[in-house]
This record gives C-alpha cells, sequence and structure tokens, in this order.
C-alpha cells in the first residue's frame, strides 16, 4: 500500500500511545482490519484505548503516527 493512502485513514486505539510508549491501533484497510504499531504525532499528547484516531503519517511496514480525531 502506497503512503499517501494511508495518511487520513481512521483507526481505534488497542493500546496506550504516549511518551516514551510505542501503542497500537486497529485500522480498515485493504478490505479488512490490521494492527499497527502507532506513536503519537505531538511527542507529548497520550491516547487511550478505545479513541479514535487518524493516521497522520505511515513508515512501512507497521508503523504508523496518529492523533485524537474528535476534541475530548
Amino acid at each position: 500500500m502506497a503512503d499517501a493512502s494511508m495518511v487520513g485513514l481512521m483507526g481505534r486505539v488497542t493500546g496506550t500511545i504516549g511518551p516514551g510508549l510505542v501503542g497500537e491501533v486497529i485500522v480498515r484497510v485493504r478490505g479488512g482490519a490490521e494492527h499497527f504499531l502507532a506513536h503519537p504525532a505531538t511527542a507529548t499528547d497520550r491516547i487511550e484505548p478505545g479513541t479514535v484516531v487518524t493516521v497522520v503519517e505511515y513508515l512501512p511496514p507497521r508503523t504508523v503516527y496518529v492523533m485524537a480525531a474528535y476534541d475530548s
């Protein structure tokens, strides 16, 4: 999958993302749902499980940088 096609996709956090933590998100892609290692787009953000996020950067093959899709 090309880098540009992952950017902008939405997913859900399944493992806490934050400073010093490598979290996990599940994203609907390629006709299914896949898990990716996740880092916060802003280094100081902490994103809890269940939060809906948007992919802002994709590093193949399984790493994404994300930010919360909605304000809390």
